[in-house]
């Protein structure tokens, strides 16, 4: 798919005409999920169209796409596991450069550094294992193939090799450790030919011997090497026997710098070799030119590469390399072992340059374009073909390169390099809103933009905090029981974890949301509570009240016990938030008391109860009517007079309060919440209604009257 072009399936339009689109007066439009980083991409008007072009109720589709592909169950596997690593490995950053500035100058970091990164190399290869067992799989066909866990194993065990020798070998020759690296991850020769030829009687006969003991020994295979040439003592030219032997004896003593306890000494050893090397070269040339071929093939010119490469001639090394169909990797680890056997890291560059003109790396081939960057020391290069690669390789090699400031480690106008690569395989990871955890850990390793995007990301993690039965899981019936487990539990912990405070509180806030629908009223107030969010707490205690509207007192009271509880760890947690939000939730929990009382048939404590809530000035003034209106029946009780005459005149200062206030044109503030009790009523019906209040207390005050006489 180009820049500018959807392949849509189903088709919008015939293939080739997208001006169709417009011609019917609309344009294609994509939309971002704030789930994951996938696409849904839909058909709208287009800003000129003419109108009539499509009928107005015709459907178009939705298009779904992902910018990632989700990872798949062995892909998880990969990613999880090496996070332990990744997380072991921000530890010890933080914790070294709060004790010393200068914390990577220390071996014993640098050292486990080095083990981090083996731990890496190990584990990718253990991945690579797995991925090249044969078919078929319980757990469905592989997303990435073992060849590309092949590719970041090679990559990254030579990114060891070069950038993390062990503390104290950096300034150590490199040309063996190149070889290794070479033979363990692109065999050759293969083991299959020399078993081939070890079983010929006259292996020499064969068209691959001289090209299998040719590879044998530019890889320092010497064991290979020592064993065809003593097959050669049964050839029958007595030249090529002599020397075959002699060649026995020098590729099995040629120098290797870890038998050394110091360079000097390998130093002076290689040039001895050296020398043994020159003798064989004079005997060689002794050799007439008629006695050079055996019928089969020219020994002698073949025996000639073999020793101008233990020469160390370096045109002869790249010669025969091309000859063998190996490419400039071979070469350069070749030229480390015998051109320039004290070749050190920081040479490697040169060599690579001047083996590069003759012998490009494949540039369609990621894998060798990350070799190639390697070899050269272009760190910032390697990361950018390792992230066309694979950005898990990407953004592990960039989070070890700057602590060994490889890369830089500041940029003032925008994200550092490491950032970006870290970033970007977070991005990867987003594809997939499961691995959310695993996705914030590597934005919050990140500055600023990180943890912003990061902050994002938590914020629209789903809680499930609805009451939708939760396949595979009890957490539902333990969030109703006041426990914070399960996704809220994780996202609360991990802002915690990275005292992300903001995020934590706009979480908080959501869940109360979330809660306030489902009718958690108590939980609702906790996590507003929680999130300091005063205006939230008032919105929920609105919501409560309006149970009182909705439903009825009974309704109300059974949902206000449930915020009781939170009442008093407010004013025990956060004394300084005794504000108007708080006061009202105080006022939800004593209105409920009083209509628990009243259905439990406790009158005269439910008379008690109204009065002090006047009193007390708990009460807001938009209830007044309301809680006026409760009043009658207890006014009209027949057994007693539950009010005494002050409490009787406060209710009724309060009730002409009312309509007072009313008729001068703020009855708004008084009869709304009454009026919205009265299907259909108005603050003329509830007006009405206060007459029956006043009817009530001035029956109230005659039996007084009679009673006191």
């Amino acid at each position: 798919m180009s820049a500018d072009v959807f392949n849509l399936t189903p088709p919008l339009v015939p293939a080739g005409k997208p001006g169709d689109l417009l011609l019917a007066g609309q344009s294609l439009c994509a939309s971002l999920s704030p789930l994951d980083n996938s696409l849904a991409v839909f058909v709208t008007h287009a800003a000129s169209a003419q109108p009539g072009r499509r009928p107005p109720g015709e459907e178009q589709p939705i298009y779904f796409s992902g910018i990632d592909a989700v990872p798949s169950s062995e892909r998880r596997l990969f990613i999880t596991d090496t996070l332990v690593i990744f997380a072991a490995f921000q530890n010890l950053i933080k914790t070294s450069r709060a004790r010393d500035p200068a914390w990577i100058q220390s071996e014993q970091n640098l050292t486990v550094m080095r083990k981090l990164a083996i731990d890496y190399v190990n584990f990718i290869k253990e991945c690579w294992i797995h991925a090249s067992q044969p078919a078929p799989r319980p757990d469905g066909p592989l997303q990435f193939s073992g060849d590309h866990y092949r590719s970041l194993y090679t990559c990254f065990s030579l990114f060891v090799v070069l950038y993390l020798p062990e503390p104290g070998y950096e300034e150590a020759p490199v040309g063996e450790e190149l070889m290794e690296w070479l033979n363990i991850h692109f065999i050759e020769p293969s083991t299959e030919e020399g078993d081939h030829l070890s079983s010929l009687k006259s292996p020499w006969e064969d068209e691959s011997f001289w090209t299998y003991l040719t590879r044998a020994t530019l890889r320092g295979l010497s064991k290979a090497s020592v064993f065809f040439f003593k097959m050669l003592s049964g050839h029958r030219s007595e030249d090529l026997q002599q020397l075959a032997e002699t060649m026995a004896s020098i590729v099995d003593s040629q120098p290797r710098l870890q038998n050394f306890a110091a360079e000097r000494d390998f130093a002076y050893a290689s040039r001895r070799w050296k020398e043994k090397v020159k003798a064989i070269r004079v005997d060689m040339d002794q050799i007439p030119e008629d006695e050079r071929d055996d019928g089969f093939d020219n020994w002698w010119d073949r025996l000639s590469d073999i020793v101008g490469i233990l020469e160390g001639r370096g045109e002869i090394v790249q010669r025969v390399c091309g000859e063998l169909g190996a490419d400039w990797k071979e070469v350069c680890a070749a030229w480390g072992v015998f051109v320039d056997t004290r070749l050190r890291r920081q040479d490697l560059p040169d060599v690579v340059g001047r083996v590069l003109d003759d012998m490009p790396p494949d540039p369609t081939n990621f894998e060798d374009m990350v070799h190639t960057a390697l070899f050269a020391g272009k760190p910032v290069d390697a990361l950018l073909h390792a992230s066309s690669l694979d950005r898990w390789l990407s953004a592990h090699l960039a989070d070890i390169m700057e602590p060994l400031t490889l890369i830089d480690s500041t940029a003032p106008d925008e994200i550092a390099i490491r950032d970006q690569h870290i970033l970007a395989y977070a991005e990867y990871l987003h594809s997939d809103p499961a691995l959310w955890r695993i996705t914030v850990d590597y934005m919050y390793s990140c500055g600023d933009v990180g943890k912003e995007r990061g902050d994002e990301l938590l914020i629209r993690v789903p809680l499930r905090l609805d009451k939708t039965p939760i396949s595979h899981s009890g957490d539902e019936g333990k969030i109703r029981a006041g426990n914070i487990v399960g996704v809220l539990r994780d996202v609360n912990q991990t802002c915690f974890d990275y005292r992300r405070e903001a995020a934590r509180r706009t979480v908080c806030r959501i869940a109360a949301q979330t809660l306030v629908r489902e009718k958690d009223y108590g939980l609702a107030v906790s996590y507003c509570s929680s999130a300091e969010d005063w205006q939230g707490l008032g919105r929920v205690v609105d919501q409560v009240l309006d149970e009182y509207i909705i439903s009825g007192p009974t309704s109300f009271a059974h949902y206000a016990s449930d915020i009781a509880p939170s009442l008093q760890n407010l004013s025990a947690q956060h004394p300084s938030s005794q504000g108007v939000f708080v006061h009202r939730l105080m006022f939800a929990v004593r209105y409920s008391n009083f209509q628990q009382l009243r259905v439990k048939h406790d009158l005269q404590n439910a008379a008690l109860d109204l009065v002090a809530m006047f009193r007390d000035d708990v009460a807001p003034k938009s209830w007044w009517a309301v809680m006026l209106y409760d009043a009658v029946d207890l006014l009209q009780h027949r057994s007693a007079l539950l009010f005494s005459a002050s409490a009787a005149a406060e209710l009724l200062g309060k009730l002409e309060e009312i309509c007072t206030r009313s008729s001068q044109g703020s009855g708004g503030d008084y009869l709304d919440i009454l009026a919205r009790t009265i299907r259909g009523g108005g603050h003329k019906e509830a007006l009405a209604r206060l007459n029956t209040v006043r009817l009530a207390l001035a029956r109230y005050f005659a039996r007084s009257a009679v009673l006191s006489v």
